[in-house]
């Protein structure tokens, strides 16, 4: 596998901006930038080999400045939602940016979505990979503590893309990364994702309220149509007039999964009948969201000028659960000073 980079920009910020293209001997493409760790596209073949980008994003640098949905980007401090825009760490009250409603989103406004990230091309297990380095300063979007966060993205021979995030802060803080790609298994640009089929590996979920906060509550999917535990399209659910499709306007919901953060387990399985293709998705992660684009509207154009619709792309967001700081029995996005944060998740593509 090699990777080639070329400019994306000349200048931000005082800094250069490149596009890093990864390709494997199979002829599966990855394109990120240094800015926001964003994965551009993903080329990857269907059951008759053709390549087709199924990733969605922008063409032009200057949407990604925007980039409402946070197509393709690394997440944090904090993925996913925190209510009230505050948290307690040791007896100190935190206040962070209200940036959805009277909420937190994503680690704010300007996030590691929204930072250009120091980039070298590294070798591990024989392969080339992309890492990625950030130095987020104690105070940054009022996070406490100095934190050095690396994300190694690597693509493997049978057609995994491998993100590898480690992170270490001087203070106690809050760490809860993740990847907002959207996928559309079809091609970026082919519309709906509904008919594409899921089987999510958890039983469980955390509902929400009409501010998509998990509430605390931890429910079985059984007998809702919350319920992949069986491969079924995306559809069969997604007009259901259940409260919690209500609130979510579609599913924008977490899913509990039953992983050991030390060794990687199967979360959740997508299929494109009309494609053939097919993605594993493999976490340390103890928590899925599933996000079936519900506000993908008005968002600009994206690649080829496309316009993208409302469900043309879903996410499947390794995590912690979101509102975790406000529920003491979810696992915990705290970390002390010096303790590691370390996960991997990995987006395999097959064909079948």
């Amino acid at each position: 596998m090699n990777i080639i980079r070329e400019k994306f920009c000349d200048d931000h910020d005082q800094h250069e901006i490149y596009i890093y293209t990864l390709t494997n001997s199979n002829g599966m493409k990855v394109k990120i930038t240094n800015f926001g760790g964003i994965v551009i596209s993903i080329f990857v073949p269907d059951k008759y080999g053709n390549y087709e980008d199924v990733a969605l994003g922008y063409e032009r640098l200057q949407d990604y400045y925007e980039n409402k949905p946070f197509f393709g980007a690394i997440i944090g401090r904090h993925a996913n939602r925190i209510e009230d825009s505050c948290f307690e760490i040791s007896g100190v009250e935190y206040h962070v940016e209200k940036n959805e409603g009277d909420n937190h989103l994503h680690g704010g406004t300007k996030g590691f979505h929204k930072v250009i990230w120091d980039a070298k091309i590294v070798e591990k297990n024989d392969i080339e990979c992309l890492q990625l380095t950030y130095l987020s300063k104690d105070g940054e979007e009022n996070y406490p503590g100095n934190l050095t966060v690396t994300v190694t993205y690597s693509l493997t021979y049978d057609n995994a893309l491998k993100i590898d995030y480690h992170a270490v802060s001087d203070r106690d803080t809050v760490i809860n990364l993740t990847n907002h790609a959207y996928f559309n298994l079809s091609g970026h640009g082919a519309g709906d994702i509904t008919k594409h089929h899921l089987k999510i590996y958890a039983d469980k979920f955390t509902p929400i309220n009409e501010e998509c906060l998990p509430t605390g509550e931890i429910r079985e999917v059984k007998g809702t149509p919350l319920n992949f535990t069986t491969m079924k399209p995306i559809s069969s659910g997604i007009s259901s007039d259940d409260i919690q499709i209500k609130y979510g306007e579609g599913y924008d919901h977490n899913y509990i999964l039953d992983i050991s953060e030390e060794k990687l387990k199967l979360a959740a399985e997508v299929y494109d009948p009309e494609s053939g293709r097919f993605m594993e998705v493999h976490t340390t992660k103890p928590g899925i969201q599933f996000y079936s684009g519900n506000n993908l509207v008005d968002v600009g154009a994206g690649k080829g000028n496309i316009q993208y619709k409302k469900r043309g792309g879903l996410c499947l967001e390794t995590q912690y659960f979101p509102n975790s700081l406000k529920h003491k029995h979810f696992p915990s996005p705290v970390f002390s000073a010096g303790q590691e944060y370390k996960h991997t998740t990995i987006y395999k593509f097959l064909t079948i």
